[in-house]
Order: structure tokens, then sequence, then C-alpha cells
């Protein structure tokens, strides 16, 4: 048995009581803070919250055998979660982005052959070795930023071996990394450039071969689809999470970034754990996510790098949408892995409270990948993942931006990361 004690936090932030579904419209403000606040950690999970002095009283017999971390004048808060990364890819795309900075737009360079499709060609000849030593330092830069568990799609294949290669990576990553990997197919990413005259033909593929595939590899719990005009449409969208369904993959979906497209209803409709970007989601489609409990996945970074107008988070919360934030990194749209940023963003450009983007970052992004039960607050039972920050308090972690703040995070009631090195 192994004991770990947190004490003196300055702030305790638990954002407890939203294990069994994700936060809504006020409860997302309810960060549920103990000042002076102490964590009791034994093995992997989380024993007991409370005040330092409580704490200490309680498990006074047990402290010479613990180790001690003392978090006075810091905040301490659940590991962060991203629910929606493409994070094993082969290139890198800053071409394309000095192109953008001169007036070229994202969806004309992919019409082009650009974007995806570039980072597919790149991917479709990198190894099982290149993909891997390509895609860890990005999970090393998650840790860093203070993140404990992500989300890993793959997507940049659009050829089964290829999709396939991207999961046994993630997998791999997952396995051997100290953050925790969840498992996405998401070959319904774009239509692939050898079918682009005939889509509906790859549309049979994905549905007829590559979803039975993933299901039986074991390798996804999740399938996703890109739904937007000029990519997969309403029907083919729908035609797509059906399929997955059917094969045991929860549903996810890229809905309604470029122009209103039916996505989020299509989500609602589908039963979707979370429907992500939403810039342009309609009033209607937000009524039936409320109403059906999925969770928003917004990416601030994507609308920021791609210089657009960031969904309206503000008033996907009053509507009764539970949100939750991401990086969405990949190379073309948002290269980024701080989460801590996307939170500076959401409060920025969103119109969401500090509060409000912390609760997205940790219970409702867990929801996102279902995991609520089990991390996204600290409470007693749950997987012991925790982050220690260099602030006084919860406001500065929006108001301070552009800083990585982290000073350690604990994976599993373990040490990972400290003072800029990890474990």
């Amino acid at each position: 048995m192994s004991y770990l004690f947190i004490k003196n936090a300055n702030e305790l932030l638990t954002v407890a009581g939203s294990s069994s579904s994700p936060a809504v419209r006020e409860q997302m403000n309810e960060l549920s803070i103990i000042e002076d606040g102490a964590v009791w950690i034994e093995n992997d999970r989380i024993v007991e919250t409370g005040t330092t002095p409580d704490l200490e009283k309680k498990y006074a017999d047990k402290l010479r055998q613990a180790q001690v971390i003392d978090a006075k004048g810091k905040v301490v808060a659940p590991g962060l979660v991203d629910p929606h990364t493409h994070l094993v890819f082969a290139g890198s795309r800053e071409n394309e982005y000095n192109m953008r900075l001169q007036g070229a737009k994202y969806m004309d360079i992919m019409e082009q052959g650009g974007g995806i499709h570039a980072t597919t060609r790149a991917t479709r000849k990198a190894s099982f070795e290149q993909l891997y030593n390509e895609s860890r330092p990005r999970l090393d830069s998650f840790l860093k930023h203070g993140v404990t568990t992500v989300e890993a799609k793959s997507g940049y294949g659009m050829d089964w071996e290829v999709e396939k290669r991207q999961m046994e990576v993630a997998k791999k990553l997952g396995e051997d990394h100290i953050v925790d990997v969840v498992g996405t197919f998401m070959g319904a990413h774009v239509i692939a450039e050898e079918y682009k005259d005939d889509p509906e033909a790859f549309v049979d593929i994905v549905v007829n071969d590559m979803i039975p595939a993933a299901a039986e590899s074991g390798l996804a719990e999740f399938n996703d689809v890109f739904c937007e005009r000029g990519v997969y449409t309403p029907d083919q969208s729908r035609r797509i999470l059906e399929a997955g369904r059917e094969h045991g993959l929860l549903p996810k979906i890229h809905a309604d970034e470029i122009e209103p497209y039916g996505g989020a209803e299509i989500a609602a409709e589908v039963g979707a754990v979370s429907a992500d970007h939403l810039l342009k989601v309609s009033d209607q489609g937000l009524k039936m996510m409320a109403e059906k409990g999925v969770v928003a996945v917004l990416l601030p970074g994507t609308a920021f790098f791609l210089m657009t107008e960031a969904a309206d988070g503000r008033k996907a919360i009053d509507a009764g949408v539970p949100v939750a934030l991401s990086t969405d990194r990949n190379p073309g749209s948002s290269p980024s892995t701080s989460m801590p940023f996307m939170m500076n963003l959401a409060s920025l450009t969103m119109g969401m409270t500090p509060a409000e983007a912390i609760t997205a970052s940790t219970i409702n992004a867990a929801h996102a990948i279902r995991r609520g039960e089990t991390i996204g607050s600290i409470e007693a039972g749950k997987q012991a993942d925790l982050v220690i920050w260099n602030i006084p308090n919860h406001l500065q972690f929006t108001y301070l931006y552009g800083i990585n703040h982290t000073a350690t995070v604990i994976k599993r009631g373990r040490i990972a990361f400290d003072n800029g090195v990890i474990v």
C-alpha cells in the first residue's frame, strides 16, 4: 500500500457532484472549492478530501508512511481531459499556415489536395515506428500542460490498413505512456482522394468494410464522422454513425463547423456521445442536444488558428447543453497541446467564466469520452489524477493567458511530472 497526501492547497477544486451526468447551466460554475484543502490517496485511488487540519488528524497514524506534497499557495484540481485530438499522424503543415496568412481559405486548400489530404499522404507512407516516434512527444507535451487523459482519432488513412496502424500506435502509446489514450475510429474524416468522383462508393467501404473491422479489432470505442458540405452529407453521416452503433462503436460527430448543416440535429437523433466544433450550430440543434444530453465539445483553438469567429459557448451553456473543451490537436487547424490556453480562449472568445472553463476541461470532458464516473473530479473512489497549479486561485487560470502554470501532475496516485520534468 502506498500513500500520497496533498495538503495546504490554497484552493482544492474538487468539481464534485457531476459524476453520473455532465454539469449543465449553473452547475458548470460550481467547483466545490475547499480552502486549505487536502487529498488523501491510497495506491491509485482518491480516498478522501477535506481541510488540511481535518485530514492530518484523521490519517495521523499513516502520515509517517506517506509521500507528502505541500501545495501551499497553489490550486489543486482534477487532471485535465482532452476529449478530441488527432494525436497520431505524420508530417507538418506550416506551409499551409503561411498560405492562410496570405489569404487562402482552409476549405480551398483542402479542395486543391492540401489540408487533411496532405496529412493523409504523409501518414500513409509512415511506418508504425515513425508514427509512434512523431506522436509520443505530443503526448509528453499534453502531460506537461496538465492533461492526464486524451482521446485519439484515426482518420489520416481513409484506408483500413493505415487507419488500423494509427489506432495501433494510439493503443501502444496508451500502454507505454502515463497519459491514458482513448481510441476513436474516424475512417470518415474526408472522402478519400481516389473516390472524390464517387463518394457513395467510399461511404460503402466505410460502412461495410472499415467499421466492422474497427469494431472487431477492439482498438476503438467511438466512431466519428466529419459532417460538412463538401465532406459528408447529413444522410451519409447518419448512415455511418448508425452503422458504427450496430457494431458497438459509440457515435461522435464533427458538426456545423463551417455552416449550419444539421450535424447537431443528427447527433441528437442517433444518441451521439458528443457533437464537436459547432461554430455554426442552429438553435434547434442546441435544443435537441440539450434534450438528449449530447455533450458539446468546443474547440476554441481551431477557430483562433483559422482566424474565424469562435463557437458561442455562452449560448450553448444557457441552452442547457453540457459543454466540454478540447485542443483539437491536429497538424492543420490546431497544432496545440495546451488545454490551459483553450481555457483562456474559452473565456476570452466564447463567453465562458473561468469556473465554466475548468468544468468543461475536467468532468464534462470526461463525460465526452464516457469516463465521468472514474476521472474528471476529485472524489472518493475515483482514479487519482490531479494537477497542482502554480496559481493562488482558479480565476487566474483564464486571467493569466498563454502561460503554462503546471507545477506537478499526479497520475494514478504517483507523480508523473514535477518542476518541469517528466518523472
